[in-house]
């Protein structure tokens, strides 16, 4: 073998001589030892030998097979194992020329805690907290849609423990009958059980039979005279035959996913349609990468795998999925994802009725995202392009990021740090920095902190940014100039932007580093709208990055912050009082009425409020 650029031969016969006939999963490794392709097979030997046969149509296998240099493969039991561990060695190698679903977002889940008296809340991301998980939602609002709902159907409480522990009387959730307030012992342990069962029912598509359980108790309280209850139980059936009018309308199919899918120019959208308890509950779009000449039906498994079968994830599936209509189910996929869920799961792409409706549905809403997505790439390219015009770039431009600075009167510093490619914002690489240690209201300081903590390791990870922009002014500019000073020709091009006298869109002004020449843009110039898109999108991740910071302050105690109040005096405060807002209304006498608290720590505490 000679040295150079030459390719490594890889030797099909000897490696194929020696084959098993039987299941498993082949990868291929470049002369790198990369691996570029991971594929199972029914019967090896048969499936791997197909690469190499003397006429090979599609192009992509003809340019993989001439990169292999080498291949190794491991032998399963059955077709089924080799599906679940292909799965497994993508989602590890993720391999370029494989089918790969790019979309690693969790997805927002109700949760049932495991306290004492169980709490219902909005969960996204690892399941570190104790309870049940009901979902997956297709976004947050439908999550919040269903708390709202559940709220009205099943007193139980969805406030968080901070607040639930400091309580000493009943909140306005409990007045409103959407909460029986164990929190204070109104109810009994036994009747919040009773509740949280029936919400725990409901949730798992049990409805008829929370009505039928309601009607028994309702029964059972008429004749034992209780009256009152038995009125609670009669307006929660009403509420819950309420619900089922509302959802029956839509259709009659409990459980279902949708799929659409559509591909045109180099781009394949899957579109998910998610009918949960006889209603279309959402829908999302994904984008995986594709390489070119792969089949549909190899698109569509791939994409099956990676999204049910996502360690991660944490997505559910349903009891049945509609394929698009010209795609033919997969036997060996669909005993895969039974036994992932532990029951059978039905995939079929020959339907009717409401289910025929629905895959017309997701079919019409693949084909208009592929649409969108291509127009939303198009606009990007020209822009990118007039921005390349505009600068003078003699390469094409990879890759751009902007910084903007966000806090209220010099308090909870927030720096945001956005990035753009030639197909839009980027939002893996988003990064917020919190600014600390520097004299409130100094944007410049904070600057210059926000640049340190996003550069100094940039070189090493090889994420440097062809273009900086800086949005601001000379004087912003100036910390990043003194940043990248010693950088050489390895620092990014340095842009501030200037917005005009009015500071209205329209009027902002490019200001080159070094030279402080400005370049004025025209109103409707392409490459102005792709640096307000850029500038628009740093200032509302930092704003968003702000309030969020700004909130978590607000509900921190402000007594952790008094001198003289530990954590066992603010909790005997808390507790007496009947918490926080009581505490800050409270007089000085009240205060100092507190057990452990003096005259003149009542004082201090009563000025601190006073004081915010």
């Amino acid at each position: 073998m000679t040295e150079g650029n030459t390719q490594k031969h890889f030797d099909s016969d000897s490696f194929l001589r020696h084959l098993t006939h039987q299941p498993g999963v082949y990868r291929m490794y470049d002369e790198s030892g990369d691996v570029i392709y991971v594929g199972k097979a029914k019967d090896l030997k048969k499936r791997v030998s197909s690469y190499f046969r003397d006429k090979v149509d599609r192009v992509k296998t003809q340019v993989m097979v001439k990169q292999i240099a080498s291949m190794d493969v491991t032998v399963t039991n059955t077709e089924a194992e080799a599906l679940i561990l292909e799965n497994s060695f993508i989602k590890k190698y993720r391999p370029r020329y494989n089918v790969l679903l790019r979309d690693d977002k969790s997805y927002p889940y109700i949760i049932l805690t495991a306290h004492q008296h169980p709490r219902l809340g909005f969960h996204r991301g690892a399941r570190r907290t104790k309870g049940e998980y009901f979902g997956p939602f297709p976004n947050g609002s439908a999550v919040r849609e269903s708390l709202n709902l559940l709220q009205k159907l099943f007193p139980i409480r969805q406030c968080d423990d901070t607040y639930y522990r400091a309580r000493t009387r009943p909140c306005l959730q409990h007045q409103l009958k959407r909460c029986l307030a164990p929190c204070v012992n109104v109810c009994t342990d036994e009747e919040y059980t009773e509740q949280v069962a029936l919400a725990r029912q409901f949730l798992q598509g049990k409805n008829q039979q929370v009505i039928d359980e309601l009607m028994s108790k309702m029964e059972q309280a008429s004749e034992n005279l209780d009256f009152e209850r038995a009125a609670r139980f009669r307006d929660q059936i009403a509420a819950l035959r309420k619900t089922q009018e509302r959802n029956s309308v839509t259709g009659s199919q409990q459980e279902l996913d949708v799929i659409g899918l559509a591909r045109g120019n180099g781009m394949t959208t899957v579109q998910m349609l998610f009918i949960r308890d006889n209603h279309l509950q959402g829908s999302r779009s994904y984008f995986p990468k594709v390489p070119t000449d792969t089949p549909d039906d190899e698109v569509l498994r791939a994409f099956l795998l990676q999204f049910y079968l996502s360690d991660t994830a944490g997505r559910k599936i349903p009891k049945e999925v509609v394929l698009p209509v010209d795609i033919q189910p997969d036997n060996v996929l669909a005993e895969v994802m039974s036994d992932a869920l532990s029951q059978p799961v039905k995939l079929q792409s020959k339907v009717r009725g409401d289910k025929r409706q629905y895959q017309s549905l997701a079919q019409k809403n693949a084909v208009n995202a592929l649409e969108s997505r291509l127009n939303q790439q198009s606009t990007m390219n020209r822009r990118t392009q007039a921005l390349q015009q505009v600068l003078d770039f003699g390469v094409p431009i990879q890759r751009m990021e902007c910084f903007d600075i966000s806090h209220t009167m010099g308090q909870q510093t927030v720096a945001s740090c956005v990035v753009f490619d030639q197909n839009g914002p980027k939002k893996s690489d988003y990064r917020r920095y919190n600014i600390t240690g520097i004299t409130p209201g100094d944007d410049y300081a904070a600057m210059s902190k926000a640049l340190a903590k996003r550069y100094d390791n940039a070189k090493e990870q090889g994420n440097i940014p062809d273009i900086l922009f800086i949005d601001g002014g000379k004087g912003q500019l100036a910390q990043a100039e003194n940043y990248f000073s010693d950088w050489g020709k390895e620092a990014p091009v340095l842009i501030g932007v200037a917005k005009g006298e009015s500071r209205k869109p329209g009027l902002e002004t490019l200001i080159m580093a070094g030279s402080h020449e400005t370049i004025p843009l025209s109103k409707d110039a392409s490459a102005l709208h792709l640096i307000q898109h850029i500038r628009d999108e740093s200032h509302r991740f930092a704003i968003t990055g702000h309030r969020q910071k700004r909130a978590k302050v607000k509900k921190t105690s402000t007594l952790e912050q008094i001198e003289g109040v530990g954590a066992r005096r603010r909790q005997t405060i808390l507790k007496n009082l009947g918490g926080l807002q009581e505490v800050k209304n409270a007089s000085i006498e009240k205060l100092a009425s507190v057990p452990g608290i003096s005259r003149a720590l009542a004082e201090k505490i009563y000025y601190s409020f006073r004081d915010e």
